[in-house]
C-alpha cells in the first residue's frame, strides 16, 4: 500500500500532564508533568516498564482516565466532554477483555463494524488475520494469538483516524505477528496516528517513527529509534574462543581494544567502534598466537539495550 502524503499534525497533544492515585494514606504519582505529541501518518511507540506510567497516560489519551492535572487534546478535542465526537475516529485495541466469553468471534466483529459508517468489509479482514475459519468459535475458546487477532480487528475495522494498540502481537506466532506489522504499516501509510505501547522492543524499533521511553512518570528519552540508538552507548566488538584463554595478553597488544567485558564461556565484548582494519588485526594476532578464535563480529546497539539502560533502576 503506497504511503500518503501527509502533512505533519498532532492527533494527540499532552501537555503538563500529571496522574497521581490515592494509595493507603498516600499519594502515588503516576505521571509527572508529561508534555509529549503523536502525529497523524507516524507510529508513536510509548514504553517504559512496569509502573512507568505509559497506561495511565494512554488510557488518559483514550478518555478513560481523567488527568489531575494538564490537558490533552485529540484532534484539538477533550477526549472525555467530547469523547461522542471522538468516538467515531478513535480505535482502541486493550492488550485483554472488552468482550463477553460466550460470543463467537464473527457475531462480535460485525456487530462492531455495524456501529460505523463505513466499516472494512468483515470478511476480508477476517481472511487477512487468519481469523475466517474460527468467526463460529466463542470467544473464551480462543486462543490467547486468535484473541489478540480478533481484538485488532476490532480497533481498525471502523476505519479510525487514529488507533491505540496495547501490545498487539501478544501470543502470536511469527507468522501472526508479522501480518500484523504489516497491517500496522498500512494504517500509518493511510494517514492513521498508531499509538502503539509494547514490551517488545525489536517491535518498536522496526516500526515506531517516534519513540517515548517513561521512567518514573516522567520522560526519559524521546526521539526516533535511530536517534536513540545514536545516543546510546558505543557500538561492541565481540569475540569468542573455542576454548579458555589469557584475554589480558590480547588487552595488552592491540591497547585501542581497551578492557574486555566476559559474557558467555568464552566470549569477551570490547566496548570500541569496530574498523575492518581493527577486525584483521585481531584476526591476525589471534592466529599467530595460536589463541582458538571461532567467530568475531561487530555489534550495534538495539533499542532494548538503550531501553534497559535508561530505565535500569526500577527493572525487577
Amino acid at each position: 500500500m503506497a504511503r500518503l502524503l501527509v502533512v505533519p499534525r498532532a492527533a494527540v497533544e499532552v501537555d503538563n500532564l500529571s496522574m497521581t492515585y490515592r494509595k493507603a494514606n498516600s499519594e502515588l504519582i503516576a505521571v509527572d508533568r508529561l508534555s509529549i505529541t503523536m502525529n497523524v501518518g507516524e507510529i508513536t511507540s510509548i514504553l517504559g516498564p512496569n509502573g512507568a506510567g505509559k497506561t495511565s497516560t494512554i488510557e488518559a489519551c483514550e478518555g478513560f482516565r481523567k488527568p489531575t492535572s494538564g490537558k490533552i487534546t485529540v484532534f484539538g478535542l477533550d477526549p472525555i466532554k467530547d469523547a461522542p465526537q471522538l468516538r467515531p475516529r478513535v480505535g482502541v485495541m486493550l492488550q485483554e477483555g472488552g468482550a463477553w466469553l460466550g460470543v463467537r468471534a464473527g457475531e462480535l466483529l460485525r456487530y462492531v463494524a455495524s456501529l460505523h459508517a463505513h466499516p472494512l468489509p468483515v470478511n476480508e479482514l477476517l481472511e487477512r488475520l487468519s481469523m475466517h475459519d474460527h468467526q463460529q468459535t466463542t470467544f473464551r475458546r480462543l486462543s490467547g494469538g486468535q484473541r489478540q487477532r480478533l481484538s485488532l480487528a476490532i480497533a481498525i475495522v471502523g476505519r479510525p483516524e487514529l488507533v491505540f494498540l496495547d501490545e498487539p502481537t501478544a501470543g502470536m506466532d511469527p507468522h501472526a505477528r508479522r501480518e500484523t506489522w504489516e497491517i500496522i504499516g498500512e494504517l500509518r501509510a493511510g494517514g492513521a496516528a498508531v499509538v502503539l505501547s509494547t514490551h517488545h522492543m525489536d517491535e518498536a524499533q522496526e516500526l515506531s517513527d517516534r519513540v517515548y521511553i517513561l521512567n518514573h512518570g516522567t520522560l526519559a528519552a524521546s526521539g526516533t529509534p535511530v536517534q536513540l540508538l545514536r545516543d546510546a552507548a558505543e557500538a561492541q566488538l565481540v569475540v569468542e574462543f573455542g576454548g579458555a584463554v589469557n584475554i589480558s595478553r590480547l588487552e595488552l597488544a592491540i591497547p585501542e581494544l581497551g578492557s574486555a567485558e566476559a559474557r558467555a564461556s568464552n566470549s569477551y565484548h570490547f566496548a570500541v567502534q569496530s574498523t575492518p582494519a581493527l577486525i584483521a588485526d585481531v584476526a591476525s594476532w589471534c592466529a599467530r598466537h595460536q589463541f582458538d578464535l571461532r567467530s568475531i563480529r561487530a555489534e550495534q546497539p538495539t533499542l532494548e539495550e538503550r531501553f534497559l539502560d535508561l530505565t535500569k533502576k526500577v527493572v525487577r
